[in-house]
């Protein structure tokens, strides 16, 4: 066997590597020619057909099929970068695509008329507090899609939906809902959550035999909840849904699992203070309105996008963000209901809509998504 100088080999390399950099620039070099080709045509830069006729055509100057898919992932990166770098050199001659947002100074308006889902008492209700004031011109609806066709319908001009929560995770039918109407993200606001256990004035512990409240408030304090199994737990609409029904049933075996607001509007008793498993619990609410709009200061960005159902469609798509520098804080995925086990992700990433990067990035996505939308920049 034939001994191998290590450091000849890596000199070697050095100097092929160093080739390769030169090629490379010289290609970008042209593709800079390309751009400006495209930008006086106003031809598309991306030609998915053109892309992949030069992926075959590089793959059949390869000697084994290990090089072979090599040179295709290889070939598509460069192609990606070349992509990138078009949409930069478009984006400084003015050619961006319009994102369909305007900037504006009035949010939210005064008077603005808003709607939450649940009753007063509500975690929403205290969303709506601290956000627009606590004489905010606010009305309640049984549930949360209702909120999104209050806006929809302009009887509404904004809508509070709770998105997240920090033990108990995402929403995920809101989720659904912002792919559902054309409403769109202008702000938000983080609720801290204590659970109260709440009875009738006159109740005690003992006296409890059932306990509501919304689903994930019951999950928030199932250490305490679960320390007396003989209390049935039943889910309703809403925390403060189950503390106006324990005040209207009048029974004193019933209590509900919500905040100190509720029991102070409602009249009820703490039997139990702060029982949520976890102290710092928050949940972070949306703010929606119907225009496509968001402000100077709006650093983060909303997205919904759906790939078409091939391998690396989706980290061809994220690296639109990492090339440009844009952070990438959530992604989630939800099934599309008419396309079984095929999926649409919803994306958080820091940015304006007015900075070039975030502009470049999302030229860059919308020309490898199969759908894109813009849910907010807040």
């Amino acid at each position: 066997m034939k001994k191998v100088d290590l450091m000849e080999c890596r000199k070697k390399l050095d100097g092929i590597d160093s080739e390769i950099v030169r090629l490379f620039e010289e290609r970008m070099s042209i593709c800079g020619d390309v751009a400006e080709s495209k930008i006086e045509s106003g031809k598309a830069v991306y030609d998915a057909g053109r892309e992949n006729q030069k992926v075959e055509a590089v793959q059949s100057l390869t000697h084994n099929e290990f090089n072979r898919r090599a040179i295709r992932e290889i070939f598509l990166q460069l192609m990606t970068v070349s992509r990138r770098f078009q949409y930069g050199l478009l984006a400084a001659h003015g050619k961006a695509e319009p994102t369909g947002f305007t900037v504006t100074d009035d949010l939210p308006e005064a008077g603005a008329r808003v709607v939450f889902q649940g009753v007063e008492g509500a975690y929403s209700h205290e969303a709506v507090r601290i956000f627009f004031g606590t004489d905010a011109n606010a009305y309640h609806v049984p549930e949360f899609e209702d909120t999104m066709k209050e806006l929809e319908g302009g009887r509404a001009d904004y809508a509070v939906l709770p998105m997240e929560n920090s033990t108990a995770g995402f929403v995920i039918s809101n989720y659904d809902l912002l792919s559902k109407y054309d409403n769109y993200i202008v702000g938000e606001v983080y609720v801290p959550v204590e659970h109260m256990l709440l009875g009738l004035p006159g109740a005690n512990l003992s006296d409890i035999r059932t306990v509501y409240s919304h689903p994930q408030g019951l999950m928030q304090s199932s250490d305490f909840l679960n320390a007396h199994r003989e209390w049935r737990q039943i889910s309703l609409l809403n925390t403060a849904v189950a503390a106006k029904k324990v005040l209207d049933d009048h029974d004193i075996t019933q209590a509900a699992v919500a905040s100190r607001t509720a029991g102070e509007l409602y009249g009820l008793t703490e039997l139990a203070q702060g029982i949520n498993n976890a102290k710092g619990n928050t949940t972070r609410f949306a703010i929606l309105t119907k225009r496509p709009v968001y402000t100077e200061k709006a650093r983060r960005i909303s997205l919904m996008f759906e790939l078409p159902h091939v391998s690396g469609s989706l980290y061809n798509a994220l690296g639109n963000f990492i090339f440009n520098g844009i952070n990438l804080t959530m992604i989630e995925s939800r099934p599309i209901p008419e396309r079984p086990f095929q999926y649409r992700f919803f994306a958080d990433v820091e940015g304006n809509l007015s900075d070039t990067p975030v502009q470049n990035a999302l030229c860059g996505l919308r020309a490898e998504a199969s759908y894109l939308k813009i849910l907010g920049n807040y």
